[in-house]
């Protein structure tokens, strides 16, 4: 099999437009002192982000909003934040919640 010489120019090129981005600012910010305000607010964003690919999963399962009880996620949601919260594990909260999923889905089907 033999490999055109602009697909080999293409991967290069989307490889240099993927790490640029994180490189650079790794590198830049890694020899500057940043103010405390500015670390303590930075410590907060994958806390912020992960919440919101949680709670667009959660809301939107279909790609629409659905707040209906139809909504498996959406009830599976808050005994597995309960588990979270209690035993702050992430096995413990990642197997109840596929059990609590498992056990909504089979219910839905009969």
């Amino acid at each position: 099999m033999t490999v055109r010489a602009w697909v080999v120019w293409v991967i290069l090129g989307c490889a240099l437009v993927t790490v640029i981005p994180r490189v650079v600012p790794l590198v830049f910010l890694s020899r500057v002192k940043m103010p405390r305000v500015i670390e303590r607010w930075l410590g907060y964003v994958p806390v912020a982000v992960l919440a919101a690919l949680f709670a667009q999963s959660v809301a939107m399962p279909a790609g629409r909003l659905d707040l209906t009880p139809g909504n498996h996620a959406l009830l599976a949601a808050a005994p597995v934040l309960l588990v979270a919260l209690l035993t702050r594990s992430l096995i413990g909260t990642v197997v109840s919640g596929v059990a609590l999923m498992a056990v909504l889905r089979l219910l839905a089907a009969w």
